[in-house]
């Protein structure tokens, strides 16, 4: 993890000795260059996310160790030099992508067996806003999230794009946004002002920082997720 953007790079392998691709690229790389080393490792792909440079600005360091590399993404997210993803096998590794709009638009959760690497979608707890560059909306994200993430089997782990791993069944049991959509706690309809605009707050919930992503209606009946510092409540 990185310390300042809090993002998190993964080291994937089927085992030692074998080849290893890496998903998103940017936490510090040393420590997954020696597990590299340490495992007996041969680094064939990067897998990467989306395009936002917490998740790509270290991706020139495996580039320049490893150039025969190949990298993917989705070529809606416009990265330079990465090739289009499509499922199958990637370092001796079955990998299928959910399309998971939202945060940006062309947002993917790459699933390895019992695993899913969920980007900036989906946190321990949150859920990604929908304010970054490339966003889509917050229907896209909550379909992302509840008819696709959340539809995975509830002992699949999470490894989101910050901070730590989690569960589809702890998520759906304890993500306050989740069970918001799930209908098993009552939305909140304190008056709030948000990025400077008269809203509803319907929910302050906490981000994977230690700070707050705020779920807000806007007057037209429109929905939104955005900071929580950016919202200010009498509450």
């Amino acid at each position: 993890m990185n310390d300042d953007f809090l993002s998190n790079t993964y080291l994937v392998a089927s085992g030692p000795g074998s080849e290893a691709l890496f998903i998103d690229a940017g936490g510090p790389m040393e420590p997954l260059f020696d597990a590299v080393e340490a495992n007996d490792l041969t680094p064939t792909v990067v897998l990467l996310t989306h395009h936002h440079y917490d998740h790509v600005f270290k991706l020139d360091e495996i580039t320049a160790r490893w150039p025969e590399v190949k990298v993917y993404a989705n070529p809606v997210e416009e990265i330079a030099g990465t090739e289009p993803f499509a499922d199958g096998t990637y370092a001796g590794l079955d990998v299928t992508a959910l399309h998971t709009p939202g945060h940006t638009a062309g947002m993917l959760s790459f699933v390895i067996g019992d695993n899913v690497f969920t980007g900036d979608t989906l946190f321990k707890g949150s859920v990604g806003g929908v304010r970054a560059p490339g966003h889509t909306t917050f229907e896209d994200l909550k379909t992302s999230i509840m008819d696709k993430l959340l539809k995975l089997p509830p002992e699949t782990t999470i490894h989101p794009g910050h901070t730590d791993p989690t569960s589809v069944g702890e998520e759906l049991e304890s993500n306050r946004f989740v069970r918001l959509w799930r209908g098993l706690d009552e939305e909140g309809d304190q008056p709030c002002t948000a990025l400077g605009e008269p809203a509803t707050l319907i929910l302050l919930g906490d981000d994977y920082d230690g700070g707050h992503k705020a779920w807000v209606r806007w007057p037209d009946g429109s929905d939104d997720i955005v900071p929580g510092s950016k919202v200010e409540h009498s509450g």
